[in-house]
């Protein structure tokens, strides 16, 4: 099966553009712009498939490309890092600063989203298991059409990107991810806790879910399945697969807000 999502084969030009005593030209920054426009696509895409229709990747590739330009002089080679690792935290962290600007989530929805992770929180402790979705439209006292279409509403504020975690550990220690990424000034939310502990916690929570969503997340983040192609496989509409994808990841967020104040979750979110 083609995967219209997958992630771009991008040859590694950190060495060619960055390597010891090499002048990055204006010439040589355009070229490295052309090269990695792909990157910019991809990221668009999926960050576009997880927000409401009327956002389309278009809208995200302008703020994409000042991201990777950004990135081209911010880069410091000295870090150990590869160039694509950082080009994609910038790339997506100025797509995010795009629709913050925006402010193209309702303040109503925002609640919404708050009042179904506390709904979900609240049953989990109850039942000491994630909760089902009739068990949780039962509790907030709405039908299960009206918690589907909750669901729907609520997606574009599920901005945790587990696949984040995957991608970035291999190329690159967690002093030096952290140390790319931190804004100064800021506290660090990982004091407490460091990049590995944090997969760890969110490799169990994935384990815990049930096992429809757990496939979805599996298909999803590991495989670069997009929610179309994992609706083929599983036999449900894509519209099923996004709700899905939703109550996970918000299952997630609840056992990360267990452990995190509200401002050290709010600055995890924006880094995955």
């Amino acid at each position: 099966m083609a995967k219209t999502n997958a992630a771009p084969k991008l040859k590694d030009y950190t060495e060619e553009f960055f390597g010891e005593g090499r002048h990055l030209t204006p010439e040589k920054r355009e070229e490295l712009i052309v090269k990695y426009s792909p990157l910019v696509n991809y990221v668009a895409n999926r960050l576009a498939g997880r927000l409401p229709p009327h956002i389309l990747p278009e809208d995200l590739i302008g703020p994409g490309v000042i991201g990777l330009i950004d990135a081209i002089e911010k880069f410091d080679p000295s870090k150990k890092i590869k160039f694509k690792t950082y080009a994609e935290f910038r790339i997506r962290g100025a797509m995010l600063d795009e629709l913050r600007h925006l402010d193209w989530v309702p303040r109503s929805v925002r609640k919404k989203a708050t009042e179904l992770e506390q709904v979900i929180e609240r049953l989990e402790k109850r039942l000491e298991r994630v909760p089902e979705d009739e068990e949780i439209a039962q509790e907030m006292g709405i039908s299960l059409d009206e918690y589907y279409k909750l669901l729907d509403k609520t997606r574009g504020v599920t901005f945790l990107d587990i696949d984040a975690i995957r991608r970035r550990m291999p190329d690159a220690t967690d002093e030096d991810l952290f140390d790319l990424i931190a804004d100064d000034g800021q506290s660090d939310p990982f004091e407490r806790l460091n990049m590995l502990e944090i997969k760890e916690i969110v490799v169990d929570c994935i384990k815990k879910l049930p096992e429809k969503e757990k496939l979805v997340v599996s298909l999803y983040y590991f495989e670069d399945l997009t929610m179309k192609e994992i609706g083929e496989i599983m036999g449900y509409t894509e519209s099923r697969i996004s709700q899905m994808h939703t109550k996970a990841v918000m299952t997630i967020r609840t056992r990360l807000a267990e452990i995190f104040d509200k401002n050290e979750l709010s600055q995890i979110r924006e880094i995955f």
